[in-house]
């Protein structure tokens, strides 16, 4: 990346200057899936976790990392490794390096939080089925070289998570009168009666139905078919 290319013109070899590292192309492979190419509003992926997890804002943030850490790492070693795995057994290949950074998470976890791993415990494992992991080796990974790759998993898993942060946001204070625990309504000395349709998985479907109505309509994002 740091290094140009050499190009031939005529008799003379002139050194092309490298890409910048956060060219304008390289900021929209991160920016895209933030707004226009979100994996949840826009591609409908991993809408799952996003029923399941988002009644809290504490687990929420916990798993958005976890999903950050295992798309960007799983890009960047199908990517270096992509010319020599056959294509017949692509799929192994990538099931496993997703597999294996989902267990070190998992571990992690377990050693270093583990009430929070009784929580989340399923839901990270599962993580390795998620569509947006296993999406973005086949469409961008095993095509495009490692750095991009990176980009490209961190774009998707920002995306990815704070979709989920801000349901849980929605979620948590009007189900629970609280943000991180902290209980606001109380202390702000105004008597709520928390909504238990926000604790149901039917308040997540709820509040993501409204953002994905809201940035489709900033967007001017139609569907095709």
């Amino acid at each position: 990346m740091a290094e140009g290319t050499l190009e031939k013109t005529g008799s003379a070899v002139v050194k092309k200057p490298s890409e910048p590292l956060l060219s304008k192309r390289r900021r929209k492979i991160v920016a895209d899936p933030l707004n226009e190419e979100n994996p949840i509003t826009v591609q409908v992926l991993g809408i799952c976790s996003a029923l399941a997890v988002t009644v809290k804002l504490e687990p929420t943030l916990i798993m958005g990392v976890s999903v950050i850490f295992v798309v960007a790492l799983s890009n960047l070693v199908i990517s270096l490794i992509r010319n020599y795995v056959p294509n017949r057994v692509r799929i192994i290949v990538q099931l496993s390096v997703v597999a294996t950074l989902v267990t070190l998470v998992a571990e992690i976890l377990k050693a270093y939080n583990y009430p929070m791993y009784k929580v989340l415990g399923a839901f990270v494992g599962l993580i390795i089925t998620n569509c947006i992991v296993m999406g973005r080796l086949e469409a961008f990974a095993m095509g495009n070289k490692p750095y991009e790759s990176v980009l490209d998993g961190l774009g998707n898993g920002m995306g990815y998570a704070w979709i989920l942060l801000t349901v849980a946001l929605f979620r948590e204070l009007l189900g629970s009168g609280s943000v991180f625990n902290y209980p606001v309504f109380a202390n702000l000395g105004i008597a709520y009666t928390n909504n238990s349709v926000m604790v149901d998985s039917i308040g997540a479907f709820m509040v993501l139905g409204i953002i994905i109505w809201v940035q489709r309509t900033r967007t001017g994002y139609v569907e095709t078919h």
